[in-house]
């Protein structure tokens, strides 16, 4: 039974990713890729993961809340903060604040994907992945590399494919976008187990510091600093 459903899963799978190319990305359908892996064994491994990391054990067990944030407050923060930097990106994107899908977070990995799924631009904002494709899929490989999310997993090894195989010329940007974000996970904390929310009024360079990102991507080419300067 369990080989069934992973066949099942797998090829639900392939027809949300075939989705996601053809819409260029679309958050229902990316969500809907993220939610499939819910109950799989590669979720498990993933919260088994999580748990095994400094705090992340005590992040899950109180269920730490998922991200609310309030964008016009903290559009207000100084300039370079945290909050401050990630108000400018969701209002340039032109994100409604309540954008993000509304899950149940009473077992481990409905909270697990939910927190990922809530903090996910921040991460844009901290390693400096711009939000096009090639920086996509760069914040995508760190927590893919650190903890092993399965929808992220799947995400940047069929970008890397879909890229070879179909449109060559993005290729190079977004393997080497997916190589600097594998480099990012092995030199900084985890930041699925950062508490941002305690700290938006914080330099998004102080975050740096203390998380250990030495080689941000923000004045790469696929980096954040031209899409927000």
């Amino acid at each position: 039974m369990r080989r069934f459903q992973e066949v099942v899963r797998a090829l639900n799978n392939l027809k949300l990713l075939a989705a996601i190319g053809r819409s260029g990305g679309d958050l229902a359908s990316v969500a809907d890729l993220v939610d499939s892996f819910i109950d799989s064994p590669q979720m498990a491994d993933c919260v088994r993961r999580f748990k095994t990391l400094p705090g992340g054990a005590a992040l899950m067990d109180g269920r730490y809340p998922p991200l609310q944030p309030d964008i016009h407050q903290l559009a207000q923060l100084p300039a370079g903060s945290l909050g401050e930097r990630y108000a400018r990106l969701i209002t340039s994107l032109g994100y409604d604040p309540e954008f993000f899908r509304p899950r149940p977070t009473s077992s481990e990995a409905q909270w697990l994907t939910q927190r990922i799924a809530t903090t996910h631009d921040i991460h844009h904002v901290v390693c400096g992945f711009g939000t096009a494709a090639a920086g996509e899929n760069g914040v995508l490989a760190v927590t893919a590399a650190q903890i092993g999310f399965p929808a992220y997993v799947l995400l940047t090894s069929a970008g890397q494919l879909a890229s070879f195989r179909f449109q060559l010329e993005r290729f190079e940007a977004i393997s080497r976008a997916v190589s600097h974000g594998h480099t990012i996970a092995r030199q900084a904390s985890c930041l699925a187990a950062a508490r941002w929310e305690e700290g938006w009024e914080k330099p998004v360079s102080q975050w740096r510091s203390e998380l250990g990102i030495a080689d941000s991507a923000d004045q790469e080419s696929y980096g954040l600093a031209a899409q927000l300067p």
